[in-house]
C-alpha cells in the first residue's frame, strides 16, 4: 500500500489522486445517499437533430463500385445484426438473441443488472465476464453496416432493423439503470452512431415522426450521461476518453441549440490535443489502437464542424500525430500491435481490415491539408464519409528511419521493412511492460511482434501485458513496473542515455525494481546487430523474441521460416528454448505463436548478450 500511495502522489500527482479520490466519494455517495444524485444531473431540451449532412449520392455510387466479395460482406455482416448477431470487436461473432438482450453477455451465459442504476454496478464481476462485451451491442457499431447494406441493395429490411432496434433499445435501457449507462465514451459513440444512420436513412425519405422522436430521447439521455459524469473523463481518465466525450458534449450542445457549450467543448477539445498528443506526433496513451482510435473522434468533429461552423485550431500535432503511425506502417496498412488494443474501430465505414490504418490516416491527413496519403483504394470511403472528395492531389511522404524523441518511438528502414523499438518517459500513465520492445517487419510479415491485450479482464491479458509478452529482457522474473488490477500501474520506468546516429539506436531502460536495461541496435542493410547489457540483482536474464514464423534451432541461433521459406537468421550464444504462447490481434481473440527465450546467466550484477539478425529477400 506505500508503494502505491508514493506511486499515486509522484508518478500520477498529488492533483489527479485528489480528483480520483472526489470521484470515488462521489460515487459512494450517491450509493449511500440516492437523493444526490441529482445535484450532478442536469436538464437538457433536445431541439434539433439534423447534426450530420452526408453526400450520400457519391457514397452509394463508391459502394456499388466495390467488388462482390466486399458486397456480399456487408450485407452478410448487417444480415445478421438484424437477427442479434454482431461482429464484436471487429474479429468475433456475438449473439445476443433475438429479440436482443440489451444487457447479456453472450461469452459467458450471464445478464448484467438492468434494475439497479449505473454506479451499482462493478466495473469488473468474475461472473458476468468483461463488461465490455455487454457494451458492444448498444455501442451501435453495426447500424454503419445497415446503412451501408441499404445504399447497397434499397431493402427496407434495414432501415427497419435500425428503426425497431433504437425503438427496444429505448424501453430496455431507461436512464440511468443498467450497465449502458455506466461509461460516457460508450454513451457519446451510441448517440453518434445513431445520430449518423438516421441521417442517412432520412435523406432516403425512408424515416418517419417516431424515429425522430426516438433519437431525440436516445441524444438526450445519452448526452445527460455524458454531462453527469464528464469530470471523471477529463480529470480522472485523461485519455481517449475525453476526446470522445468532449465530441459527446459537441454533438450534445448543438442538438440543444447551445452556441454557448459548444465554443466550449472545442476550447477544451484544443487544449487537450496539446495536452495527449506531443508536438512529434505521439499518443500518450501509449497505444497505436488508442491513437487511431482518438484520430477517428478528431475526423468526426471535422464533419461536425460542417453544422457547428466551429473549428479545431491545434492541427500541426494531429497532422504530426498521422504521419508518426504512416512511418510504422507496412505496404498493407499494418502497424505494430503496440499497447493497449480494446478491438475498437468505432466507424467501420471501408470494406478495409481492422489492422488496416490506412483509412483513418488518409482521411485525416486529407481533412487538415487537403491532399491524400495515398493512391486510390477501398480505404476513400472514410474519407466520403467525413470529407468532401476523395478528388485530391498525393501527399509523396517517403518512409524512412525515423526517430520520434519526445514520444519514445525509434524506427530503422530497411529495404522490405524496419524495425521499431519503445523507450519512453513516461508522463501519463503506462499500460504494457514494453519498454525496449523489438518490433520487426519484413515482405509484410511481422517476424518479430508484439503480444497484444486480449481482455482486460482475463488472466491471459496480464500475461501477454507482462515483461515476457514482448520482445525485451525479464530478470529472474523481476517485472518493469508493477501492476495491480487492469489499469494502475506504480514504479514507472525511466528512459536515460538516448543516442542516436543515421544507422543506430542505443538508450536505457531504468526500472524502479532494481535493474537497469541498455539495448544497442545499429542496422547494415539487411542485417541488425543487438547488443544488451543489464544491469541488476538476479540470477539470469531472459531475452524474449516472439514470432509468428516457424522456428528452428541451429548450433548458432535460431532461424524463421514463413511458408516453409528462410526469412530470417538470429545468431547468439545465449541458451536458447522454444516454447507455445499466444498473441491477440483483435480483443478477444488469440491465436498460438511461438516465443524464443534466450537466457543468460547475471555475473557480478551483470549480463551482456549480443543478437546478430539477417533478413533474407
Amino acid at each position: 500500500m506505500k508503494e502505491v500511495v508514493k506511486s499515486l502522489l509522484t508518478e500520477y500527482g498529488l492533483k489527479w489522486t485528489i480528483n480520483r479520490s472526489l470521484y470515488s466519494a462521489k460515487l459512494k455517495t450517491m450509493s449511500a445517499i440516492p437523493v444526490t444524485e441529482k445535484f450532478y444531473e442536469k436538464n437538457v431540451n433536445i431541439k434539433r437533430v439534423d447534426i450530420f449532412n452526408f453526400d450520400v449520392p457519391t457514397i452509394r455510387t463508391f459502394l456499388g463500385e466495390l467488388s462482390e466479395k466486399d458486397k456480399v460482406e456487408i450485407t452478410s455482416i448487417a444480415d445478421k445484426a438484424i437477427n442479434g448477431i454482431f461482429n464484436g470487436f471487429s474479429s468475433i461473432e456475438l449473439d445476443y438473441g433475438k429479440p436482443i438482450n440489451w444487457h447479456y453477455n453472450p461469452l459467458t451465459g450471464f445478464e448484467s443488472k438492468k434494475d439497479v442504476k449505473w454506479f451499482e454496478i462493478p466495473d469488473f464481476d468474475s461472473q458476468l465476464g468483461d463488461i465490455k462485451v455487454v457494451w458492444e451491442a448498444s455501442r451501435f457499431t453495426h447500424l454503419f453496416y445497415f446503412v451501408r447494406a441499404y445504399l447497397i441493395t434499397e431493402n427496407i429490411k434495414y432501415y427497419d432493423a435500425f428503426s425497431s432496434q433504437l425503438r427496444d433499445w429505448l424501453e430496455q435501457n431507461p436512464y440511468p439503470y443498467g450497465a449502458n449507462f455506466k461509461c460516457g465514451q460508450e454513451c457519446t459513440l451510441r448517440m453518434i452512431n445513431v445520430l449518423i444512420a438516421y441521417s442517412v436513412f432520412s435523406s432516403c425519405g425512408v424515416t418517419t415522426s417516431d424515429d425522430q422522436v426516438n433519437v431525440k430521447t436516445l441524444v438526450k439521455v445519452c448526452y445527460k450521461k455524458v454531462l453527469s459524469n464528464f469530470f471523471y473523463a477529463h480529470k480522472c481518465i485523461k485519455n481517449n476518453h475525453t476526446f470522445s466525450e468532449i465530441c459527446g458534449l459537441i454533438v450534445g450542445a448543438w442538438c440543444c441549440d447551445d452556441e454557448v457549450e459548444v465554443k466550449r467543448a472545442y476550447k477544451l477539445l484544443d487544449k487537450e490535443i496539446k495536452k495527449q498528443f506531443l508536438p512529434d506526433g505521439g499518443f500518450t496513451q501509449y497505444s497505436f489502437n488508442y491513437h487511431r482510435f482518438t484520430l477517428q473522434i478528431i475526423e468526426c468533429v471535422y464533419k461536425l464542424s460542417e453544422k457547428t461552423k466551429v473549428f479545431i485550431t491545434e492541427k500541426e500535432r494531429i497532422k504530426n500525430s498521422v504521419l508518426l503511425l504512416y512511418q510504422v506502417q507496412d505496404g498493407k496498412g499494418d502497424v505494430p500491435n503496440y499497447g493497449s488494443n480494446d478491438g475498437a474501430l468505432i466507424f467501420p465505414l471501408t470494406s478495409c481490415s481492422y489492422r488496416d490504418f490506412r483509412p483513418v490516416l488518409n482521411t485525416v491527413y486529407a481533412l487538415i491539408e487537403g491532399k491524400r496519403l495515398y493512391e486510390s483504394g477501398d480505404f476513400d470511403e472514410e474519407l466520403l464519409w467525413f470529407g468532401s472528395s476523395i478528388c485530391l492531389p498525393i501527399e509523396k511522404v517517403l518512409r524512412k528511419t525515423t526517430f520520434f524523441e519526445k514520444s519514445g518511438f525509434y524506427k530503422l528502414q530497411h529495404n522490405g521493412g524496419f524495425l521499431m523499438t519503445c523507450l519512453q518517459n513516461f508522463n501519463s500513465r503506462p499500460a504494457h511492460m514494453d519498454q525496449l520492445h523489438i518490433d520487426l517487419w519484413h515482405k509484410g510479415i511481422n517476424i518479430l511482434c508484439d503480444s497484444g491485450t486480449h481482455s482486460y479482464a482475463s488472466d491471459l491479458g496480464k500475461k501477454l501485458t507482462s515483461t515476457a509478452g514482448h520482445n525485451t529482457v525479464k530478470v529472474s522474473g523481476i517485472e518493469q513496473m508493477n501492476k495491480r488490477g487492469a489499469f494502475l500501474v506504480t514504479n514507472w520506468t525511466k528512459r536515460k542515455g538516448v543516442q542516436l546516429e543515421d544507422k543506430s539506436f542505443k538508450g536505457t531502460m531504468v526500472s524502479n525494481n532494481g535493474y537497469e536495461h541498455t539495448r544497442h541496435i545499429e542496422k547494415n542493410n539487411l542485417s541488425y546487430i543487438i547488443t544488451d547489457k543489464v544491469l541488476g540483482l538476479g540470477e539470469y536474464a531472459d531475452f524474449y523474441f516472439h514470432t509468428p514464423c516457424e522456428v528452428l534451432v541451429t548450433t548458432r541461433g535460431f532461424e524463421l521460416y514463413h511458408e516453409n521459406k528462410l526469412i530470417c537468421k538470429i545468431i547468439t550464444d545465449g541458451h536458447v528454448e522454444v516454447g507455445k504462447t499466444y498473441r491477440s490481434l483483435y480483443y478477444l481473440k488469440k491465436e498460438e505463436i511461438n516465443c524464443i527465450t534466450v537466457r543468460s546467466a547475471i555475473t557480478k550484477n551483470k549480463c551482456c548478450m549480443k543478437f546478430s539478425l539477417t533478413l533474407i529477400n
